[in-house]
């Protein structure tokens, strides 16, 4: 987006002010986040509201989210409990999980239910899916009373390519500003046409952060990554520098491999209109992070459980008629638990009374464009607003 900065809109994060201020320094002068951003629950209930609640979170893929033929389900976004509901005609709708009444939650949180009406369970005041009044017992003859002023709250929501992005507090950007630049670099992939070829779930002892931070820099792959530096030279690709909350770059694939896999061949089906030479990794903020393969796309979903644990889920997508996806799971499993275990190695050293941040290497610019994004969020600047590089 153009134009000047606005004012702050979020309150600062309790992150000590000196730390953050060696952090948000120029690339060459900067240093990573102090301790206490992976490390302390003030800092993680803080990002859980406006980072995540405030940002557009990624629930999941659409399809996996109402798989069940549920037409509502409950699900926190951050710190937000959210309804989210199905109509027949397959449209998609969030709404704050509390009653227009007296506040009660319409469903608890985890739950599902088929019925095509959302019935509070406290004063059986009921709801339409698409968040309507249909009924308030015990109002009928109310004359100030006013039906269509007590729907719902609803809030943004977006099926995007897929993946089900909310905005639990209702002011982020419009989704189209928040991603941004991204746009453009997902687009021919077209991971809505692809079907999910196969999905790991992996609990990490590490900090949300320390796990994206890890995904956008290769500076450590000739020492933990074997596998992936025979298929991609380390130091090859460029980062991007285009509007949006988020962060990515390229890899270049090695002369006559086709793909990130052991063999470096592929046992799928190229996609049409996408480079064949690269491989793109992107994150949005704050839980999506794409690898945008020639033959296939891979999505990790981040949820943090505690400031040092992080539930991860890795779905591997590809197009019809390709089923087996484990010429691609196989590399991407093993390199995964590569990166886990440098990340939770990472954690116990965040842990150590004698951590101090250190500085970005010339070829972390993009660990050094996130860290500089979170950093300006923790000082009241949300993701999607202009931001210095």
């Amino acid at each position: 987006m153009a134009g000047a900065l606005a004012s702050p809109s979020w309150p600062p994060a309790p992150v000590p002010a000196a730390g953050l201020d060696r952090a948000l320094r120029p690339l060459g002068e900067a240093t990573m986040l102090p301790a206490e951003a992976y490390t302390g629950a003030e800092v993680l209930a803080w990002e859980r509201r406006h980072l995540f609640a405030g940002g557009w979170a990624c629930l999941g893929r659409v399809e996996d989210i109402f798989a069940d033929g549920a037409a509502q389900r409950a699900r926190l976004v951050g710190d937000v409990s959210v309804l989210l509901t199905r109509s027949g005609d397959g449209s998609v709708a969030a709404f704050a999980n509390t009653c227009r009444h007296r506040g009660h939650e319409l469903l608890p949180e985890g739950a599902t239910t088929d019925r095509q009406s959302v019935v509070c369970p406290y004063h059986a005041w009921t709801y339409q899916l698409d968040g309507a009044l249909r009924a308030a017992p015990g109002f009928r003859d109310v004359a100030s009373f006013d039906s269509a002023a007590h729907g719902l709250v609803t809030l943004p929501a977006c099926d995007w390519h897929g993946w089900l992005l909310v905005n639990a507090t209702g002011d982020a950007a419009p989704l189209a500003d928040y991603v941004g630049g991204l746009a453009q670099l997902v687009e021919p992939y077209a991971p809505e046409r692809l079907r999910l070829a196969a999905r790991h779930t992996y609990e990490v002892a590490a900090n949300w952060k320390v796990i994206v931070e890890n995904y956008h820099e290769c500076y450590h792959c000739p020492l933990i990554h074997p596998e992936l530096c025979q298929v991609s030279p380390p130091t090859s690709g460029d980062n991007y520098d285009l509007p949006g909350a988020w962060v990515g770059g390229t890899m270049a694939l090695r002369d006559g491999v086709e793909t990130m896999s052991l063999s470096g061949r592929s046992a799928g089906q190229f996609l049409s209109g996408v480079d064949r030479r690269s491989v793109g990794y992107v994150g949005l903020s704050p839980n999506l992070l794409l690898s945008l393969h020639p033959d296939y796309v891979m999505a990790h979903q981040l949820q943090p459980l505690a400031p040092g644990v992080t539930w991860v889920e890795c779905s591997w997508y590809m197009p019809e008629p390709v089923h087996d996806a484990t010429y691609a799971v196989e590399f991407w499993d093993r390199t995964n638990r590569q990166d886990w275990a440098a990340c939770e190695s990472v954690q116990r050293g965040l842990n150590s009374p004698h951590f101090r941040p250190g500085p970005f290497a010339p070829n972390e610019d993009a660990v050094h464009q996130w860290v500089t994004m979170i950093g300006r969020a923790y000082r009241g600047i949300p993701p999607w607003m202009d931001r210095e590089r």
